[in-house]
């Protein structure tokens, strides 16, 4: 999800029609005259809430931060949801259990990337497909045409809590609460005072984390609004803005769709093909990907004079031609970070390149992302040295 500031508006509110995108439920608890909103999904999400982004960065390393985020799971559920899933999807979906997640790409008829997300299996028949910004829904109710499936809006709200100490926080106020053995990408039910959610252990930073599913209507969730910030707090957790998410989650080699990948690259170009289950026999896009181009055209790049200006032309020496998706300064690295997109394929790792930044031309040099944890040892609750 795209964490760009737009401009200041009054009130706090763009200008956006909010018959046409939902407000959270827990709009209310944080909206001042000076937050800043984006829409994702059809669905407000805060971008600035006014907080210092250095300062919460760190509380997201070192505590925990607790985010209002704008994902939208669809619920696919019936006898046939996994032929269905299995139509769509370019990963085998019937060997996922139960009380699992796993990533998820769908492809165009080309190859192309359609959408991205994570899948949840609740059951042997339903699942939810927590889907990047898009319109993903019609799609799956044109494959469902004939098959004995239900496809539709859960009506579920997320909320993410992300940070070291974020099994802590869980623990404090889950009901029951998960244990540390609970595995990463793990999917269980509880209770948070008095309202039953849904639970993941999924996230977008790259920390340990978990992400909290609640319906929208639900009668008891300004009770656990106020449950977690007041729990929460012992363990040095407080809400926050997405601004604080874009570097850790650039660091972390996490990829938004529609800002750094879309419909234009295929899984292998974008540096996906390892979600991709190619001994299927059939699914969407699966004949275009037998002999589509692989060379990858994303990459990482690294400045340690200046952040790399979004949206900026790259040229490396060997005529290579790009432009910067997403850039950041990582405090973790103390430099500029951020991905390149190439019109062909990507030159190799450690290519320099002459970029522009926010302290003007600059030299910079290709890497392969991550920048920082490659082997994701936060995000499984290890820590960084070697056991």
């Amino acid at each position: 999800m795209s964490t760009t500031l737009p401009p200041k508006v009054a009130g706090g509110i763009l200008n956006i029609s909010s018959h046409r995108n939902l407000r959270s439920p827990f709009f209310r608890f944080y909206d001042t005259p000076t937050a800043r909103y984006g829409v994702y999904n059809q669905r407000l999400y805060p971008l600035d809430l006014g907080g210092n982004t250095l300062d919460e960065y760190w509380l997201l390393r070192r505590n925990a931060l607790l985010y209002d985020v704008p994902e939208r799971p669809l619920e696919i559920s019936g006898p046939d949801a996994v032929k269905l899933l299995d139509r769509v999807l370019v990963r085998r979906t019937g060997n996922l259990a139960v009380n699992r997640a796993a990533y998820g790409l769908a492809c165009g008829p080309d190859g192309g990337l359609l959408m991205d997300g994570v899948l949840m299996r609740l059951a042997e028949d339903r699942f939810w497909y927590v889907m990047a910004d898009g319109e993903f829904l019609p799609w799956l109710e044109a494959f469902a045409v004939g098959l004995d499936v239900r496809v539709g809006d859960p009506g579920v709200w997320v909320l993410q809590i992300q940070g070291p100490r974020s099994l802590e926080v869980l623990q404090a106020v889950a009901d029951p609460a998960p244990g540390s053995d609970w595995k990463y990408f793990g999917v269980a039910t509880s209770n948070i005072a008095g309202q039953p959610v849904v639970l993941s252990r999924t996230g977008w930073t790259g920390e340990l984390g978990f992400e909290i599913y609640t319906p929208i209507d639900g009668r008891h969730n300004d009770a656990l609004w106020q449950c977690l910030l007041d729990r929460g707090a012992r363990f040095g957790m407080r809400a926050a803005s997405l601004a604080s998410m874009t570097a850790r989650r650039i660091e972390a080699g996490i990829l938004d769709y529609g800002t750094d990948i879309d419909r234009s690259l295929n899984p292998w170009q974008a540096g996906l093909g390892r979600f991709v289950d190619m001994d299927r026999d059939d699914f969407m896009g699966r004949a275009a990907l037998l002999d589509c181009d692989r060379a990858l055209r994303l990459s990482g790049v690294r400045c340690d004079d200046g952040v790399p200006r979004r949206g900026s032309a790259v040229f490396a020496a060997n005529g290579a031609r790009g432009h910067i998706t997403s850039s950041a300064r990582s405090p973790q690295l103390d430099c500029g970070i951020g991905y390149v997109r190439f019109e062909g394929a990507a030159p190799a790792a450690g290519t320099a390149l002459e970029i522009e930044t926010d302290l003007g031309l600059r030299r910079a040099a290709l890497t392969v992302p991550p920048f920082f944890d490659p082997e994701k040892r936060l995000a499984r609750g290890l820590t960084l040295e070697a056991t």
